[in-house]
């Protein structure tokens, strides 16, 4: 069996994971990799005389014979255990020496097999206490050619095992352990899984038990073994990463270890080359005279601990080199051997994602921190703290992804202190490493004691960034309370409409670039705080204007569509500005859903409390964009109400009427163009405000819904008893309603005139049918050709149709019982509370808060806002500060 077979066949083998960090090439790695568990038959060669090699090659058998006794001897020797190992499973080692003179109380020749006697080969006992406590063991015939996983079957059909409690539910063991007390009874030391596919007479051939222990095989529980097995493989792995690390630290070996310090010297010098041996001999001497002589230095733990000093780091990956550590037992350096390299506690078992660096310091999260290495630029590395993490680089605490260059200190907690190092790129200078001290004089005098840069220098850095157009706006977070009022305020103060949601999203773009993670949801619970309060106080400002809640009730008047309009103005700049704050907070809550996706669950609570205040201020602001559009259409259809009359009892065809000029509202006939001159002040309202295209249809697809059913019932009040349907008023209508739907196609709102004008369109068309032609027309051909009018509508108007004194009602428009007795308790008249819904649009409209600030007046506010924030700093600073940073009056 090959030693990759050996570790996948095997349960105790492959589950020994070493922590990344430097595994140090030293006696100690090369006792490391020796095993506790027996060699399987695939591990040595049987035409081997002195040692025993690992490899894949197959096993050459030989007999049994007499003549060799001491084979079997020379083979195990490399695998006894010493003398001062435990009696469990796990309490000792291999050793590799032992005298002679030690091997003392031979067993008998009979009991060294208990598993084979010499006069019957064929015969294997197979013993089973885990099975049955009652039975010693079950004999079964074998062959060489036998493997382990068919002995095990014939054994439990010789213990009475149920064939489907036989399958994979048991394993053979190969147990090493000797005769104890008077009664002889066994007691076992060293127990081995032995694999499926090998063969126990093979492997009782190959080798055998040192003097004085007897072999025997077992069947037990393979869950049981498996559960042993990874007892014993967590136990190892932190013995070595106990003494791995006390090793790299240059600490005292360990205890366990110093009964064999002089056989891992030995080793050592011999896996040693000669010029390591030089260095070793030079740093030995080096350290004798400091401490008064080589002689009292050389022995085998000072040449063991000095031997792990010589440190050489990885020349092709990145690594942290730790400067300050909360335990001795820490490794020196850490190596990143993947593109992405993860700092954290060891988490518990199927809790928490994949961490390369187990650190143990009590402020330390199961993932703390993360690096990943930037591409395409090579060196070039990315650094992220997780959430609530404690991490500073460079001595700043860091609290978003930031650059991370070679020489950086990357502090993890209050414990822990790494150096970025990347041996494939030149290092850079440092950027904790201070400036060179400028020349002493006047200059350097007045210079900034953190940065070194002169007064005239931090006076142009400061001028360069107020007259900048970047969209950039810096600021601290005790400043950012005024500074959100400040730009709240300048709502209707700048040409650029959308500015204040454009300068809100910088404050945002600097929340999530900059402050801590959990800043963010406050920051847009409080804009959309501050956005809903501004918009409550002009909604009562309009309202306060209004003519019906004036004091003087004797002054009453309606207002005009331009005093309208300029009362709806700031709630129209208000909705659109909520729209696109809306727009953006969703935009980064969908960043931040996808960056926080790699903290893990442990961080699900504060995620999903962000989210949730996230979550509440989104519904803010639709409820702000929900009560300016309301208030908005509710004002313009109010106006809207005592206009629409005037186009069912005007008539167009009047000399002053010029229809061959229908875009211009002078020419259009007196009783259409009020409502016209509402439509137009609404669109130039909208386009000024910039409100975004989907709100601009919504708003005047319910201004034509608010017209055809106004329209409509107006209609249908007016021909109850009286000659109102008749074909020469049908005319005048179908034709007024023809020019307002000619000047909406013209604006580019024809098609949603056309949608929701269908109604009154199609009862003008039925108006207008020749009389001659309409009392031919019969009940159910009406139906068909008009389906927008209900059946209670069509018998209305067909019922109060004129047809002149003394003409008979036609049979043919009679409805059909059914139908007769559906329309007793129909309404004829439309409702105005099936109005469409507000549907918000999901995308901004102009809004780019990455691009450069083109417009003049924006860039005039932005920098008045910059030069504010600094009068916020400068007034909180102490009179000598401000003097030291040189920038007053600049």
């Amino acid at each position: 069996m090959s030693s990759e077979e050996r570790k996948e066949g095997s349960p105790r083998f492959g589950k020994l994971h070493f922590p990344v960090g430097l595994w140090i090439n030293s006696p100690k790695k090369h006792f490391a990799k020796m095993s506790r568990r027996w060699p399987s038959v695939g591990s040595i060669r049987s035409t081997s005389s002195d040692t025993a090699s690992r490899g894949s090659e197959t096993v050459e058998l030989r007999p049994p014979s007499k003549t060799k006794p001491g084979r079997h001897k020379r083979l195990s020797n490399l695998f006894h255990r010493s003398a001062s190992s435990g009696t469990g499973a796990g309490g000792g080692r291999w050793g590799s020496e032992k005298k002679l003179a030690d091997l003392i109380d031979p067993v008998p020749e009979d009991l060294v097999e208990l598993s084979s006697q010499p006069q019957l080969p064929g015969i294997l006992k197979i013993f089973g206490g885990a099975i049955s406590r009652g039975a010693n063991y079950k004999s079964v015939l074998a062959t060489p050619r036998s493997t382990a996983r068919q002995l095990v079957r014939e054994a439990l059909e010789r213990y009475g095992v149920a064939p489907e409690e036989e399958e994979g539910g048991y394993v053979l063991c190969d147990v090493v352990g000797r005769f104890e007390g008077p009664g002889g009874a066994w007691q076992a030391e060293h127990l081995r899984p032995v694999g499926d596919t090998e063969r126990p007479l093979v492997l009782q051939d190959v080798w055998k038990p040192k003097a004085g222990l007897s072999r025997r095989f077992e069947v037990r529980r393979r869950r049981e073994v498996e559960r042993a097995g990874e007892a014993e493989d967590n136990e190892t792995a932190r013995r070595l990463q106990k003494s791995r690390s006390r090793a790299a630290s240059g600490g005292p070996a360990p205890k366990e270890r110093a009964d064999n310090l002089s056989l891992r010297r030995s080793i050592s010098d011999m896996n040693l080359s000669a010029r390591k041996r030089r260095e070793r001999k030079a740093v030995l001497s080096v350290a004798g005279a400091e401490a008064g002589g080589a002689e009292e230095l050389v022995d085998g733990a000072s040449l063991e601990q000095l031997s792990q000093c010589l440190i050489q780091p990885p020349d092709q990956h990145p690594y942290f080199l730790l400067l300050l550590s909360y335990d001795k037992q820490d490794f020196v350096i850490y190596v990143m051997t993947r593109r992405r390299h993860v700092f954290g506690r060891r988490p518990q078992p199927d809790k928490g994602g994949y961490v390369d660096t187990f650190l143990c310091a009590p402020d330390i999260l199961p993932r703390h921190c993360c690096v990943q290495e930037a591409e395409p630029v090579l060196g070039s590395a990315l650094v992220r703290p997780f959430r609530g993490a404690a991490v500073t680089l460079n001595g700043r605490p860091l609290v978003r992804e930031a650059e991370l260059h070679p020489g950086d200190l990357l502090g993890l907690g209050q414990h822990f202190l790494f150096m970025y190092k990347d041996p494939r790129t030149s290092q850079p200078r440092p950027a904790w490493l201070p400036r060179p001290w400028a020349s002493p004089g006047l200059a350097g005098a007045f210079s900034c004691q953190a940065c070194g840069r002169s007064l005239q220098e931090r006076q142009d850095a400061f001028q360069a960034y107020v007259e900048s157009r970047e969209p950039e706006l810096r600021y601290r977070p005790q400043e950012e309370e005024a500074l959100l009022k400040e730009i709240v305020h300048l709502q209707g103060a700048t040409t650029f409409n959308l500015a204040p949601a454009f300068l809100l999203g910088l404050c945002l773009e600097h929340s999530t670039r900059v402050l801590e993670p959990g800043h963010f949801p406050q920051l847009v619970a409080r804009i959309a705080q501050l956005v809903k309060e501004a918009v409550w106080e002009k909604i009562k400002e309009v309202g306060d204007r209004q003519p019906e809640n004036q004091q003087d009730k004797g002054q009453v008047r309606a207002l005009s569509i331009e005093e309208v309009a300029a009362d709806l103005r700031p709630l129209m700049l208000w909705m659109a500005n909520a729209m696109e704050l809306l727009n953006l907070v969703q935009k980064k809550v969908l960043d931040m859903e996808k960056e926080l996706d790699l903290e893990g669950s442990s961080h699900d609570a504060l995620l999903s409390s962000d989210l949730e205040t996230c979550d509440e201020a989104m519904v803010v602001l639709d409820e702000v964009i929900m009560s300016t559009f309301q208030q908005s259409v509710y004002y313009l259809t109010k106006t809207l109400y005592s206009a629409l009359p005037a186009l069912l009892d005007s008539n167009p065809f009047t000399a002053t009427a010029d229809l061959s000029h229908a875009q211009e509202l002078s020419s259009m006939p007196e009783g259409i163009r009020g409502t016209l001159a509402i439509y137009q002040a609404t669109l130039e309202l909208t386009k000024e405000c910039e409100l975004h295209p989907d709100l601009v249809s919504q708003t005047f697809g319910y201004l034509f819904f608010f017209s055809n059913a106004s329209l409509f019932n107006t209609l249908m009040e007016r021909g109850t008893g009286g000659p109102f349907y008749q074909w020469s008023k049908a005319v005048q209508i179908r034709t007024n309603l023809d020019l307002v739907l000619d000047w909406l196609q013209g604006v580019g709102l024809g098609d949603i005139a056309a949608e929701f004008f269908r109604k009154l369109s199609t009862t003008a068309n039925l108006l207008c049918i020749p009389k001659t032609s309409l009392v031919k027309a019969t009940w159910s051909r009406l139906r068909s050709e008009y389906p927008a009018l209900t059946a209670a509508q069509l018998h209305h108007l067909l019922s109060n149709y004129h047809l002149g004194l003394g003409r008979p009602y036609p049979e043919g428009w009679s409805p059909p019982p059914e139908e007769r007795e559906e329309m007793v308790n129909s309404e004829i008249f439309e409702s105005f509370s099936d109005h469409p819904p507000l549907i918000l649009p999901s995308e901004g409209f102009r809004l780019q808060p990455a691009a450069p600030v083109t417009d003049d007046t924006l860039h005039r506010q932005l920098c008045r806002l910059r030069r504010f924030l600094w009068d916020l700093e400068q007034a909180s600073l102490p009179a000598n500060q401000r003097v030291a940073h040189g920038l007053e009056g600049s």
